[in-house]
């Protein structure tokens, strides 16, 4: 079945209800130019509270990172709880590669050769953990690291689908299309953010986010 990430909680509330909801994934950003960026302590605060509240039920609790350093970020999962990091940035292989199996690339490729590329450069440190993609591929676009809200080429979707053994589909997703996509590439799991809000960056409608669960897991 098709794995849900839920992207950018700000709230405990809020990260609580995506969590009841059966998202697999929730993911917590540390990138301060974002609207959906965390204090540490703050995300300290979810990620505690997600466990005690749900113990064994608590999904996968992902970082998502921009051109941090591996000693950095492995501080801030340390410190937060973190099961993986999402490096979204323009980290090189060496990065992915210190972060010792727990965390994966985020990919923005403009064409299938660049997509066929960056599987090859990063496919030595994917995660061997299955609770992780292995690579996540999310819309192209010159100025933003990811977020764009832009729908990421079938094509190259496609491309990497064929060469990585997890991928997670980023870019543009929300209830009304997420199924044709994922009847169409297959994909480990898919991830959202601004799709399931309505308006407030890192607020998450229930009922947005309840039917963009129903969509995927109807297509799965």
């Amino acid at each position: 079945m098709t794995k849900v990430k839920i992207c950018g909680l700000r709230t405990l509330e809020n990260a609580l209800m995506v969590a009841r909801a059966g998202a697999d994934l929730i993911g917590l950003n540390f990138y301060p130019p974002s609207p959906r960026s965390l204090e540490l302590e703050t995300a300290g605060e979810i990620a505690h509270g997600l466990r005690l509240a749900l113990g064994a039920d608590c999904p996968t609790l992902v970082g998502v990172f921009v051109n941090e350093s591996a000693k950095e970020m492995r501080a801030i999962m340390a410190a937060v709880g973190l099961d993986f990091a999402q490096l979204s940035g323009d980290e090189p292989p060496e990065i992915l590669a210190g972060m010792g199996g727990r965390a994966f690339k985020a990919i923005r490729p403009r064409v299938n050769d660049d997509a066929a590329n960056a599987v090859v450069e990063y496919a030595a440190s994917f995660p061997a953990d299955d609770r992780a993609p292995s690579i996540l591929v999310d819309a192209y676009n010159p100025k933003l690291y990811g977020g764009s809200g832009e729908t990421a080429s079938l094509a190259v979707a496609e491309e990497i689908q064929r060469r990585a053994p997890r991928l997670m589909l980023a870019g543009g997703l929300a209830a009304d299309n997420v199924a044709e996509r994922v009847r169409a590439i297959r994909p480990w799991g898919v991830d959202v953010a601004s799709g399931v809000e309505s308006g407030i960056p890192g607020i998450k409608d229930g009922q947005k986010l309840r039917a963009f669960i129903r969509a995927v897991r109807s297509a799965s």
